[in-house]
């Protein structure tokens, strides 16, 4: 017995200087090691034949000479894998010197990009950002802005209602009544959200981006409304715009204007972004009504203010030109892209 192990040891020893690939490597494996029919197996089953005194001494060596074969087997295995690879890695001509090829990098929404633009211009004149809730009741978002029940102004808002009292805000100014609330005057801030109302064309979307402003202290001026938008259509739309103003109506201003711009793509002379009229409507505004100094509080004898909404997303389909607000909210990288570099 002892003489068939190393034997079996010899001629393991042999075949393994012929392998030359991990396929042959295996096949010598299940020739010596396999659990039913390996050559060194079956020995091993047959040292239960042998005298007792004898089986000691014989089970050492048939250890011995298992582990020497799953050592080399393992040994060669390595050596093997290696040579694989750098032979892979030879026949493909990679040069793994040349640095990696990195992700595409992303950036901000177009949306995003308007609203820090706005933002700055705001926050260099002293102004602060506030927030409030996306889900608003009827009393912040109409009855304290002097939006009665039956105001017509209501169904111009296509609003979506939760039930009688709760609903998705149709514009960020309830903030305005709610920090008015809390907060004595001076008060100067911008109200930047999101907006819900049930409109689905190409320059109205169901969800779509407001910034709202509100100045309010002793002495202020239909003069210094017009001063703080005209800078800011300037800063926003380059030094050259003109703006006017013209009368309107808006249940929490009096007297209340829209704002227009002259066109910065034509120069004013009428092209198709402007509707060959030479103006862009951009935005809302007015002095804040009296009933909604009384609702919080304020005495309008001794306080005034302005306030005026813009559509975030109306802004940033005129600075970048694009006919189809919807565009902005099918997520197609293809459109997304293009605004990366703006950043």
């Amino acid at each position: 017995m002892k003489s068939k192990l190393l034997k079996l040891k010899k001629e393991f020893q042999a075949e393994l200087e012929g392998v030359v690939d991990l396929r042959s490597l295996v096949d010598l494996k299940n020739k010596f090691l396999s659990r039913k029919r390996g050559l060194l197996t079956v020995a091993l089953k047959e040292i239960s034949l042998l005298p007792v005194e004898e089986r000691p001494e014989i089970g050492k060596l048939a250890n011995k000479v298992k582990g020497f074969m799953e050592k080399e087997l393992t040994l060669r295995q390595r050596k093997l894998e290696a040579e694989e690879e750098a032979r892979r890695i030879k026949e493909a001509q990679i040069d793994i010197t040349i640095p990696g090829r990195l992700p595409p990098m992303g950036g901000l929404h177009p949306i995003m990009l308007v609203k820090e633009k706005m933002e700055k211009i705001f926050l260099e004149l002293g102004y602060t950002v506030e927030d409030g809730p996306d889900i608003e009741t009827d009393y912040y978002n109409f009855v304290a802005l002097n939006f009665p029940k039956d105001h017509p102004a209501r169904d111009s808002q296509a609003t979506f209602l939760i039930d009688e009292e709760l609903l998705l805000r149709t514009q960020t100014s309830p903030v305005q009544v709610r920090v008015m609330e809390k907060r004595e005057p001076p008060i100067r801030i911008i109200v930047p959200g999101r907006c819900f109302r049930r409109d689905w064309d190409i320059t109205h979307t169901p969800n779509f981006f407001q910034m709202e402003g509100l100045v309010v202290d002793e002495g202020i001026t239909l003069g210094d409304l017009k001063g703080t938008l005209e800078y800011f259509v300037r800063q926003l739309f380059g030094k050259k715009t003109k703006a006017r103003f013209r009368p309107s109506f808006f249940p929490f201003t009096e007297p209340s204007a829209d704002l227009d711009i002259s066109c910065f793509h034509c120069g004013g002379k009428g092209c198709r972004l402007c509707k060959s009229s030479g103006w862009i409507e951009i935005l809302g505004a007015g002095m804040v009504h009296p009933n909604v100094f009384k609702v919080v509080g304020y005495d309008p004898e001794r306080y005034s203010g302005f306030a005026w909404g813009m559509g975030i997303d109306r802004v940033a389909l005129i600075l970048y030109q694009i006919e189809d607000a919807r565009l902005f909210y099918e997520n197609d990288l293809r459109f997304l892209q293009q605004f990366r570099e703006i950043i």
